[in-house]
């Protein structure tokens, strides 16, 4: 009886001490096999592994990407204009040796403080050194590497590799967004001031161009209206002296009807002269010609 008890207890204990001395790693996972806080061993690989039970203690590390959403913190550009910006890195344990003397038993909790540390650091230096339309603008993807590839040096003391960093919010504080909105306000209302006069100097341009090519052409036709006149008279006035030379009689008779034509409209201002005046001689003739003085 005390010999099959005894046995039982043997089974167990070594039961116990084969289960305490294998340990499964997951694909996930990378894991350190210490002995009295030395590093005996790292194990990447998924399998079955085996331990010194008691002795040997085993730390688990996720061996995934990790994402670190940072806390918004207040920037200031070269520009000297606030920003709010916030900001999250994909990481992931690249040596878990390294990782462990650096972070202890803390783990992953102090490297994510120690990375966000980082990470505000080179937020702050490298946003601090270009003026803000930089940072509000949408292509931000050079700064964003610039700060990636300054935290992933910084992060390699930390057996950490930073894969990527992205700005997820770049604002003005709230505080300041009154006297921004009316700096910009005035910015663009003197720029419109600006606009408004160079087209009102380019309209007196215009205007002013338009008015002299109007005289002149007005005055250019004038010239010519006069020339042509001046023509048509010339030759009205050979015609009449032709006509003359040929037939004074009929020259006098179509100029006094004329002269009636002119004189006997509806519309003149009345005139009172004798009916033996010298301007009735063509109807006192019944021939229609002018009597001999």
């Amino acid at each position: 009886m005390k010999r099959s008890t005894i046995g039982i207890v043997v089974v167990v204990l070594l039961a116990v001490l084969g289960l305490s001395s294998i340990f499964i790693v997951d694909e996930r996972e990378r894991v350190l096999v210490l002995q009295f806080g030395e590093v005996k061993a790292v194990r990447e690989d998924p399998g079955m592994y085996v331990k010194i039970p008691f002795i040997q203690e085993v730390v688990r590390y996720d061996g995934r990407i990790l994402s670190l959403p940072t806390q918004p913190a207040e920037i200031t550009p070269l520009d000297d204009r606030r920003l709010v910006v916030d900001a999250f890195a994909r990481w992931r344990i690249a040596d878990v040796v390294r990782f462990r003397e650096a972070v202890g038993v803390e783990g992953e909790r102090a490297a994510q403080a120690r990375l966000e540390r980082i990470l505000n650091a080179e937020i702050r230096e490298v946003l601090g050194s270009v003026p803000s339309g930089a940072v509000l603008s949408e292509d931000r993807t050079p700064l964003m590497n610039r700060i990636r590839d300054q935290a992933r040096v910084q992060a390699q003391a930390l057996g950490i590799e930073v894969i990527d960093v992205r700005l997820t919010r770049t604002d003005l504080p709230e505080q300041n967004l009154a006297a921004t909105f009316a700096r910009m306000r005035a910015e663009r209302e003197r720029e419109a001031a600006d606009e408004i006069a160079r087209g009102n100097e380019a309209a007196q341009r215009i205007q002013a161009l338009a008015d002299r090519t109007v005289t002149e052409l007005v005055s250019d036709a004038r010239r010519q209206s006069e020339v042509v006149r001046g023509e048509a008279d010339a030759e009205r006035n050979r015609i009449y002296a032709e006509a003359f030379g040929r037939d004074p009689e009929f020259f006098a008779f179509t100029r006094s009807l004329t002269a009636y034509e002119n004189a006997l409209q509806q519309n003149n201002t009345s005139v009172v002269m004798s009916p033996g005046s010298e301007f009735f001689e063509f109807f006192r003739s019944d021939s229609g010609t002018q009597p001999a003085n």
